[in-house]
């Protein structure tokens, strides 16, 4: 079933008489040898699911684990094994493997069979040697510098790994196998990708020649389980009481814009908010690579896509952005503004969208109001600065700030409300602040989240229309009189 083509077959084509796999210039051996074990079979090898570090490998298993890959790829036909459930492929590929490592005769324990036979199964069906990080859920960032560094980042630290790969053509190879799932590629004249995997997690390529020292590859990992606002709170991230006056941000419509850093959380944040969106809304979800996971039941999610190897048939976001308009969203939602997008965003969020919500790399919501200006300009409006300035304020209701401190934790620091104009300059007031106000023994940042004292913000007709004014005015009054709260 899984002889190449060419291979001598049996003429009925039963996996039992498929020819094995040879030493060259040495017999196959006639019945299967018995002298060296075979692993126990399992419908999923159990190393992938471990969440713990890979026990450093030796050459000498990387030059056995090259030998017996190449005898199983001589071996099987790998456009029938595609065909096959996952469970199955495994099946047949770990009797093959078990053949292959009696007729080299390699002296190898059981677990050390298995350790095998899992890595090269993870080589074939999946992403190799990157299958066991991907299988751990405490993993926020895989950082592969070449075939021989990995680099994961761990509760906000980055540590090394003993991860690494065969050489660098493996590595390029996985690469290739992730991005042309979405429909792209990446080679030397196309050396750099943004992608995703199916569980929405970013991934960003860089090959040589870009990259000097082998193919850079990082992805941002995303958790099975996705986090609420709930969990944020368990995490220090927010007060209970930020996290209400959250939820009736999302809930009144206002058109929100989070604000942060890498790594800060925005994507995870946004994620939070799209929970308080009515079933009944239709949102349109604009992105280079998707990766919110909405759970409303009337969502359109639009993705950008790069130019083809001519230089033809980009589609940018600023296009997704202007054909949302004529799909009757409710709400539009764009992963991440990064260029003249956002001018197309901000007339969306003041012609009617209500509620509609992006993402903006800065480190303040000050600064967040001068990047969306420096954008506009980015894409040759020739506005005066006045009109740009009264459209962010006649677009945007609140900025929610993320970011990530020096301890690797990641904190909401800002609820501000954009108020208006006083003469050239943009008024706004922060709602909710979060204060450092020292740390611990083991170096963690010790902090409180507070109301700033406004009692009524510029959205309280919006949340009154809503029938939240009194909790909205709960949660300001809880978390103006609430003790400090220490940060994790």
């Amino acid at each position: 079933m899984f002889g190449k083509r060419g291979n001598e077959k049996a003429s009925s084509g039963n996996v039992a008489t498929m020819p094995r796999p040879v030493e060259p210039q040495q017999p196959a051996p006639a019945p299967r040898p018995v002298a060296a074990p075979a692993p126990q079979r399992t419908s999923q090898p159990a190393p992938a699911a471990v969440p713990r570090a890979a026990p450093e490998r030796t050459p000498e298993y990387y030059d056995r684990k090259s030998q017996v890959f190449a005898a199983l790829i001589d071996t099987i036909d790998l456009s029938q094994l595609a065909g096959m459930e996952q469970d199955a492929a495994r099946e047949e590929i770990r009797d093959i493997v078990n053949d292959i490592i009696a007729i080299k005769n390699f002296a190898m324990s059981i677990a050390e069979q298995e350790e095998l036979l899992s890595d090269i199964c993870n080589d074939v069906l999946g992403y190799g040697p990157l299958e066991p990080l991907l299988a751990r859920d405490d993993i926020a960032d895989i950082m592969v510098n070449g075939a021989r560094d990995t680099f994961i980042e761990v509760a906000g630290k980055v540590q090394k790994t003993t991860v690494r790969f065969r050489d660098n053509q493996q590595l390029l190879n996985i690469c290739q196998r992730i991005v042309s799932q979405v429909g792209r590629r990446v080679d030397e004249t196309s050396p750099i990708c943004d992608a995703r995997l199916p569980d929405g997690s970013r991934v960003n390529v860089i090959a040589p020649p870009l990259a000097i020292d082998g193919t850079a590859l990082t992805i941002r990992k995303f958790k099975k389980d996705k986090l609420t606002l709930d969990q944020l709170v368990q995490f220090g991230a927010i007060s209970p009481a930020g996290a209400d006056i959250l939820q009736i941000i999302g809930r009144v419509r206002c058109n929100v814009v989070i604000s942060g850093g890498t790594g800060s959380g925005k994507t995870t944040l946004l994620n939070c908010l799209t929970r308080y969106i009515d079933e009944d809304e239709r949102i349109i979800t604009c992105e280079d690579s998707a990766e919110l996971q909405l759970q409303q039941p009337h969502v359109v999610r639009l993705e950008t896509r790069p130019p083809n190897i001519e230089g033809e048939g980009e589609i940018t976001m600023r296009d997704l952005v202007k054909n949302c308009l004529r799909m009757r969203p409710e709400r539009i939602i764009v992963g991440e503004v990064r260029g003249p997008e956002v001018f197309d965003l901000l007339q969306a969020m003041n012609t009617g969208h209500d509620g509609s919500m992006g993402t903006i790399h800065s480190n303040s919501p000050r600064e967040c109001l001068n990047r969306m200006e420096s954008m506009i300009a980015m894409g040759g409006y020739s506005l005066p600065s006045r009109t740009v300035k009264e459209i962010i304020t006649g677009s945007v209701d609140v900025i929610v700030q993320a970011a990530r401190l020096r301890d690797g934790s990641r904190r909401i620091t800002h609820i501000t409300e954009v108020l208006g104009m006083e003469g050239d300059v943009i008024t706004t007031q922060d709602l909710f602040v979060y204060e450092m106000v020292g740390e611990d023994a083991n170096g963690r940042i010790i902090g409180k989240h507070r109301s700033t004292g406004i009692g009524r913000p510029a959205f309280w007709d919006r949340a009154r229309y809503y029938n939240e004014e009194n909790r909205l005015a709960r949660a300001l009054d809880d978390s103006s009189v609430d003790k400090l709260e220490t940060g994790r």
